[in-house]
């Protein structure tokens, strides 16, 4: 039996057929990048850049936190990006492509090279002074879109793996590079203090809390902690993450049991006619139902599940319009014939690539991992390609590098024209591997 639809849900099914599309994410992405660098070459570049440097303060009594627009959405929405990434990590490790040594190990050599290369190549162009911080810049790769180019071709379930996989462990590597080489001076206390309420929230996991408000709670005294600690705070989303209870609260069995008991129960007291309210009974039963599947899903689970809509579709758009705001300048041939945006550059058209084919291929040819039958080392090539699209992280590391606002619009430029060419030659080169497929 079908539901007929009341009229908002017939209003609002375009946006939510929108919202499921598998391209959807990144569509958002580069609609919002594109709205920031016309915005901020317009005639408005001072409200984009007014908008960004306006202070927002919250605060109980003395103790205050002000910060700028920017700030808050680099340091604060980034948080809950790198918890899910986080989410997805320990995911991948428990139950994921990453659970098994064999089928991990082609991503986790090809996300090595993919690390190293680029890094390698910009020090090479770089090799000292205040440019060669940004090193770590075109190390990262964009999964959102990267996947959603990969989306539009006709690609083996294999190869989306690889990728996917490939990004997790990138993501791994830059979340180090961050926490190691992008950090401030430290304040013990508070990193003394963070760490405290890191053990809190281990221990609730071990007792077996799953009340996903008390875990927030903690959070926000953890990331408060790293923040004041000089520790980038977006390292302590990612430690919270790895606390987040994986376990379900009853076996597949017992749950398959008690739903269809319950489901007994509401056959025997009489099925809901229609919309109408439901008894105190059936109601009871349907909250039972609700508490067993609540059992049956992992807070792990359930909580990304939950946040990856608002990230793909809030977070992430929010932090393209305030970091992709790149200025246009006059001398703009000078900014991209810098050692920094060519450095950038060829680390992330020539270095990713070359890095995750070659990494790849030797993890193959010496039998530590094995190449799936329906994938190529031309596809290894050309995904490679893609990895090299760097933006949301390869910006955010941009902002950490330098504190000058020219060096940092010079790396921005040099992230954007990288992840725009990376995206062609890849896109190109899956064309040409798939064109004969069905």
């Amino acid at each position: 039996m079908t539901v007929e639809p009341v009229f908002i849900d017939r209003v609002t099914r375009p946006f939510q057929m929108f919202l499921e599309h598998k391209l959807a994410g990144a569509g958002l992405l580069l609609v919002f990048t594109i709205v920031a660098l016309l915005w901020a070459n317009s005639g408005y570049s001072d409200s984009y850049h007014g908008l960004l440097h306006t202070y927002a303060t919250i605060g109980i009594g003395e103790f205050e936190l002000s910060k700028t627009l920017s700030h808050w959405i680099n340091d604060g929405l980034m948080g809950i990006f790198f918890f899910v990434v986080g989410l997805e990590i320990k995911r991948e490790f428990l139950a994921g492509e990453l659970a098994n040594p064999k089928t991990a190990a082609l991503p986790i050599f090809g996300a090595l090279g993919g690390v190293l290369a680029p890094a390698l190549i910009y020090l090479a162009i770089n090799p000292s002074g205040e440019a060669s911080l940004g090193w770590g810049i075109p190390m990262a790769t964009d999964i959102a879109f990267a996947l959603g180019i990969l989306a539009l071709f006709p690609v083996s379930i294999s190869l989306k793996v690889f990728l996917t996989a490939l990004a997790i462990v990138d993501d791994i590597g830059a979340i180090l590079v961050v926490a190691i080489f992008y950090t401030d001076d430290i304040a013990l206390q508070s990193l003394a203090i963070g760490g405290c309420f890191l053990l809190v929230s281990i221990t609730a996991n071990m007792a077996g809390v799953r009340n996903p408000v008390l875990y927030f709670l903690i959070g926000f005294v953890v990331w408060v902690a790293f923040l004041k600690s000089g520790v980038h705070a977006t390292l302590s989303a990612v430690l919270m993450a790895f606390t987040i209870p994986a376990r379900t609260r009853i076996h597949g069995n017992q749950f398959a049991e008690q739903a269809e008991a319950l489901l007994k129960r509401l056959r025997e007291t009489g099925l809901p006619q229609g919309n109408a309210l439901l008894s105190s009974e059936q109601h009871s039963i349907v909250h039972s139902m609700e508490q067993v599947t609540e059992q049956a899903t992992a807070p792990l689970q359930e909580l990304e599940h939950t946040i990856m809509p608002y990230v793909t579709f809030m977070i992430m758009p929010i932090f393209a319009l305030a970091n992709a705001g790149v200025v246009i300048a006059e001398d703009f041939g000078a900014v991209l014939t810098s050692s920094i945006a060519v450095g950038i550059v060829a680390g992330l058209v020539i270095g990713k690539p070359l890095g995750i084919f070659v990494f790849a291929w030797l993890s193959v040819k010496l039998k530590v991992a094995e190449l799936p039958e329906d994938v190529t080392f031309t596809q290894i090539g050309a995904v490679g390609m893609l990895a090299g699209v760097g933006f949301t992280m390869a910006l955010f590391i941009s902002t950490l590098a330098w504190a000058d606002t020219s060096i940092i619009e010079t790396a921005k430029t040099g992230v954007l024209l990288g992840s725009l060419v990376s995206a062609l030659i890849g896109s190109f080169l899956l064309y040409l591997t798939t064109r004969n497929s069905s």
